[in-house]
């Protein structure tokens, strides 16, 4: 099972960045963090690389419910979208797989949690 789905948009890096935002809105996830990872590998180690951005994105609600449930869950929140150039004007978006990451946990209600949060994240990338 792979741990994450995605799409490779015909756009470019920026603007594919800003439809992933609004379309993870549009399912309620807010972006919490960002993580230019271009900017902070020439920062630290003084190399080049791709655009590449990593945004971390949270639905409130849900994370909410997640928490109560497994209060260590927090280990594997936000739920991370990996935003990456793919040459040639083209853009890939890879969006983490809850069910796959969860699945090491034995907890039956953040299971449940998880395949509802995937159908929303499946939804985001069908909707880029």
């Amino acid at each position: 099972m792979s741990y994450y789905f995605g799409k490779t948009l015909a756009m470019p890096f920026e603007d594919a960045v800003k439809r992933t935002v609004d379309v993870l809105k549009r399912e309620g996830f807010g972006v919490i963090t960002e993580i230019d990872v271009k900017e902070t590998l020439k920062k630290k180690i003084d190399v080049d690389f791709r655009p590449y951005r990593i945004l971390g994105a949270c639905n409130p609600k849900l994370a909410y419910e997640v928490l109560q449930t497994e209060d260590k869950i927090g280990t594997m929140l936000p739920c991370n979208v990996v935003v990456q150039d793919a040459g040639d004007g083209k853009t890939e978006v890879a969006v983490i797989d809850p069910v796959a990451s969860m699945r090491a946990v034995d907890n039956p209600r953040l299971g449940e949690l998880a395949l509802h949060v995937q159908t929303l994240l499946k939804k985001v990338v069908d909707g880029l």
